[in-house]
Parts: structure tokens; C-alpha cells; sequence
């Protein structure tokens, strides 16, 4: 993907950042453990007004999942003002990832599959944003497509914002996990489509990520390889074959779609297997590069801390290589 740099400084002038206090990142009354802290910084999405409002707005409500002390395992519903959560590192390579966390989308969970690979990344030179996007069971005008007007206008902001902040507005790669898996495939293949009218200079500005990494994603919505809960939220039970089609990253493969990175566990009995098999298909069909890791063990949800001890632990190690090898970093 070339970018127009000058569209994107052009962007990054016309674009009004931190004109007003951005929302919180969600929070939990829970102490977190001893040396970790939530980011501060945070970016909303909408700054004019989050479109396509339903006519009774969901109630934002984070829930701390975890009993043990040392560990926190939140999730978040009711996302009525999406914004990221933003994790700089201290010496940057100019590379950006827009994380996607999954949980069905039904909820948005906060730390295995977001903070701590945010976290991690940081570590390694990455600036990472966290996306807390619109769920598609709350009434949103959008509908099924109210996540991806997220991850699209998430992907244009970081490029807005990427000359005034010292980075590389094409470098900018998308990873997600499970439903957020999905997310960030779609973003992959339908980051071109229409999903909301455009509100400032940024929205000039390309969604293509520059590379993916859909995690153990929900990828067909059609039975028996759909993720049933998923296809529920997003499509509804009594989905038209062509509803499903068009919600299902493998169907949108083009080559336009970027390189991706993938990962599955065969005993995955959430997700099967198949939906990642199914992708990587479409993706060779479209000559569009792609890498793929098996593993026999993991299980589903692991995120970056679930499968330690487990040959699947190794894939954020592999995902680094790789993303280095496309010319991320």
C-alpha cells in the first residue's frame, strides 16, 4: 500500500485532536496487580458525535471476571463512545497496531487479548492502540456493519495523527482475536466499503491495515463453521445466505486484501479450526501472501498469557518475525 503522505499531513492539519477531554478508558474498582497500570491516554473516535445512535443509548459497564489477585481478566459492554486506548513505547520504530479484542461480540475483554499484548508490543518499539468498539446487539443504525465503521475510522486516525506523532502513517497493522479475529479480517477485506458518511479530513485517508493477524478469528458466518454465538450478534439467528456472505471475511477476499498472519489450535471447541483454514484458502486463491500456525494444544481464547507452557504460546514470537519479514518494523 502506497499512502499519499501529503493527504495524510493534510489530514493531520485539518484534524482537531485533543480539542476536548477524551473519554476514560474502562475501569474496574479492582486494585491491579503490583507494577502493571492502565493507560491513560486515550482517543475517541467520534469526535462530532458517535453516528447512527440508537434512541436509548447502552449503559457502559466493565465486569472483573477474575478471583485471583495477581491477575485481572475484565471485559466491557454497552461501548456507547468507542475510542482506543494508546500504549507508546519509549524508543519507537514507527510502526502502529490497532488491537481488536474479542468476547462473541457481546462483550469487549480488557486484558489477555488487549492491555497485555498492547503491553508487549510497547515493549518491542510498537505504538498500540486498543479499540473499544460499538457492539452490534446494541441498535446501532449500523447494524452489522457498526464494529467495522470503528476499526475503519480507527485505522484513519492513526494515520491523521501519525506525522504530528512521529510515525509512519503506512505502517499501521491490524491483529484481533475470536470475534475481534473477525473484525480485523473483515477490516482486512472490506476496509474500502462505505460505512459511515466521512466527518473530518481523516476520513480521506486508506483503512487498509498494512499488514493482519486475525487470532483464532470467527471468519464464516454460515453453520456448521460459524461461531453460532457470534452469527447471532452480528447477523441474526435468521440470516439470509447472502447476509452471511457478506459478513464473512473468506467471501471479500480480494487482492487488495493485505498480507496475513494466522493462528488456530485444532482442539479450538469454540471456534473450529476450519474457519482459519477457510481464510487461508481464500487468501492463496487471491495471491495475496499469508502465513499460517497450527497448533495441536490451545485450546480458544488464549490470548498472549492463556497458552503459556503450550506450543501456542509461542505464536506472538512468530507474529514479530513475520510482521518484521513484510517490512513492519
Amino acid at each position: 500500500m502506497k499512502l499519499d503522505r501529503r493527504s495524510a499531513l493534510l489530514a493531520a492539519l485539518a484534524t482537531p485532536f485533543a480539542a476536548a477531554a477524551q473519554t476514560a478508558p474502562p475501569r474496574s474498582d479492582k486494585p491491579l496487580p503490583a507494577g502493571l497500570t492502565d493507560p491513560t491516554e486515550t482517543i475517541d473516535l467520534w469526535p462530532k458525535g458517535v453516528p447512527g445512535k440508537p434512541a436509548k443509548l447502552p449503559i457502559e459497564k466493565v465486569e472483573e471476571r477474575s478471583t485471583d489477585a495477581a491477575l485481572t481478566d475484565r471485559s466491557v459492554t454497552g461501548v456507547a463512545n468507542p475510542r482506543m486506548a494508546v500504549f507508546r513505547p519509549r524508543v519507537a520504530n514507527g510502526a502502529s497496531v490497532l488491537i481488536t479484542p474479542g468476547g462473541g461480540y457481546v462483550r469487549i475483554v480488557l486484558d489477555h487479548e488487549g492491555y497485555v499484548l498492547a503491553r508487549w508490543l510497547a515493549a518491542q518499539g510498537f505504538t498500540a492502540y486498543v479499540l473499544f468498539y460499538r457492539l452490534p446487539g446494541d441498535g446501532w443504525a449500523a447494524g452489522p456493519d457498526v464494529a467495522l465503521s470503528d476499526a475503519q475510522r480507527a485505522m484513519r486516525l492513526i494515520r491523521a495523527r501519525a506525522i504530528r506523532d512521529a510515525l509512519d502513517p503506512e505502517r499501521v497493522a491490524a491483529i484481533g482475536f475470536s470475534a475481534g479475529g473477525h473484525l480485523c479480517a473483515d477490516l482486512a477485506t472490506r476496509h474500502a466499503v462505505k460505512t459511515y458518511d466521512p466527518v473530518d479530513a481523516a476520513d480521506k485517508l486508506g483503512a487498509r491495515p498494512f499488514v493482519a493477524a486475525p487470532i483464532y478469528p470467527v471468519i464464516s458466518m454460515s453453520a456448521p463453521t460459524a461461531h453460532m454465538g457470534s452469527r447471532k450478534q452480528l447477523v441474526g439467528e435468521d440470516a439470509s445466505p447472502e447476509r452471511e456472505a457478506a459478513h464473512s471475511p473468506h467471501l471479500n477476499v480480494t487482492k487488495a486484501t493485505p498480507p496475513c498472519f494466522l493462528v488456530h489450535s485444532e482442539d479450538d471447541d469454540t471456534v473450529p479450526v476450519e474457519n482459519s483454514l477457510l481464510l487461508r484458502t481464500a487468501l492463496r486463491a487471491a495471491g495475496v501472501p499469508v502465513e499460517t500456525h497450527l497448533f495441536t494444544h490451545g485450546g480458544h481464547g488464549y490470548g498472549m498469557t492463556k497458552a503459556l507452557g503450550k506450543p501456542a504460546g509461542v505464536w506472538p514470537e512468530l507474529f514479530l518475525t513475520w510482521a518484521r519479514s513484510q517490512g513492519l518494523a
